[in-house]
């Protein structure tokens, strides 16, 4: 089994630095031409299956990605990006940072210590939906011969490979946030995860900032 997981392209609170989580937002402009320039890259790899956060931003990445592929792409709910709560919408970019939780920093620079907001969800909690949503899918017995893409978002990756590169959720952020459209590639034998290669873009860097969500 090969496995395929990309964060979805660039949103319009992407670039105004807002907590999006579990919101919906759609792909912007140039969203929609980095998941573009990064469907050409993979068009030669052969698909059999995609499944997606069933948020617009991933969604709308997978669909791009698939293209003319005649293929399933299901919607999973344990690939939707961990929820804020009510900080959703608010700022996270220091000049225009209005979160009430002074701590909520936390969850960037603290990742092991972080307390989610009333009604948010945990790294850990998050970690854990992901990971046994990976277990599920690397020991499913239809799948072993399969390429199978993920499609998800910046903090959902994270925790996607929590279970391969971290041993302790105060590493959770190691090598930073994926770029939009970065792609992470996974083999997988006998129940084995080897990490092929991670947050590769296939478009101009100059095209990507380093958004956080």
């Amino acid at each position: 089994m090969v496995i395929y997981i990309i964060r979805h392209g660039e949103t319009d609170w992407n670039t105004k630095r807002l907590l999006q989580g579990a919101t919906d937002i759609p792909l912007n402009e140039n969203g929609i031409e980095v998941a573009r320039l990064t469907a050409k890259g993979l068009e030669d790899v052969d698909f059999d299956l995609i499944f997606t956060s069933p948020l617009k931003r991933a969604k709308e990445t997978a669909e791009i990605i698939r293209g003319n592929r005649k293929i399933p792409l299901v919607e999973e709910e344990r690939l939707r990006e961990v929820s804020f709560g009510p900080f959703e919408g608010l700022c996270c970019k220091k000049e225009n940072w209005n979160i009430p939780d002074p701590k909520f920093v936390d969850f960037f620079t603290n990742p092991g210590e972080y307390i989610p907001p009333e009604g948010g969800e945990s790294i850990r909690h998050l970690c854990e939906r992901a990971t046994e949503f990976l277990q599920e899918l690397i020991h499913h017995p239809d799948y072993q011969d399969k390429t199978i893409l993920l499609s998800g978002h910046g903090a959902v990756v994270k925790a996607l490979l929590s279970s391969i590169t971290i041993t302790d959720l105060k590493d959770f952020w190691n090598g930073g946030v994926h770029k939009n459209c970065g792609v992470t590639i996974l083999d997988v034998e006998q129940g084995k995860i080897t990490l092929r290669q991670e947050n590769v873009i296939y478009y101009d860097e100059a095209r990507s900032s380093n958004y956080f969500e």
